[in-house]
């Protein structure tokens, strides 16, 4: 069964940690992604503590995005790199053997079996569908999430462009978790809507 994956927005205003508390109330959320691309290191450093907090208390894991330092130094319970970013090797070396690494591998089958032999906890791909958040320089199809699924024990993770409404067929392909920030903070009725809706799809 898939498990809801939640981004945070690019950018947050001082309302933003009720908003995720009461989306985190309203179902069941597998990890949360604190990615504030929009903001320095420093700000980080004051707004992302709170939405650690607001996350344990509601027994979701916390990756923070890009930078294997500051994961631990927020307290988060691992990192999420991309290409560019901190290599594996130096990123494991950072966080310790406990904590988690997620890598992004876009539509390529071979970064994912790299990334999942070096000892990555899960493997991201995308984007599957357009995307607000970032340009997305690649498109994922669910056939690869398919053939990942049955191959590997390792985790993937879906992301790019996902909405309650094209949900499904990734679903159906055996996402492990699917990996949404638009689709909860921009939905009609609210994040704690939103996350109902994403529980209603993700059923067996």
């Amino acid at each position: 069964m898939a498990e809801l994956y939640i981004l945070t927005p690019p950018r947050i205003d001082d309302g933003f940690e009720r908003a995720l508390d009461a989306a985190l109330s309203a179902g069941p959320v597998g990890a949360l992604q604190i990615r504030l691309k929009e903001h320095s290191r420093e700000e980080l450093l004051t707004l992302a503590p709170p939405l650690v907090k607001c996350a344990h208390r509601h027994g979701v894991a916390v990756v923070l995005n890009d930078d294997p330092q500051l994961a631990v130094d927020l307290g988060c319970d691992g990192v999420h790199i991309g290409q560019e970013d901190a290599p594996y090797a130096l990123s494991r070396k950072t966080v310790g053997p406990a904590r988690i690494i997620g890598v992004t591998c876009h539509d390529s089958r071979h970064l994912a079996m790299e990334a999942g032999e070096k000892g990555a906890d899960y493997v991201a791909f995308g984007a599957f569908f357009d995307t607000a958040t970032k340009a997305a320089s690649t498109r994922a199809d669910p056939a690869l999430i398919e053939w990942w699924s049955e191959l590997f024990e390792i985790p993937c993770v879906a992301i790019g462009g996902i909405t309650v409404d094209n949900a499904p067929p990734l679903v159906a392909a055996g996402a492990d978790y699917l990996a949404v920030s638009g689709g909860i903070w921009n939905y009609q009725g609210g994040p704690a809507a939103a996350v109902k809706a994403f529980a209603g799809v993700m059923k067996p």
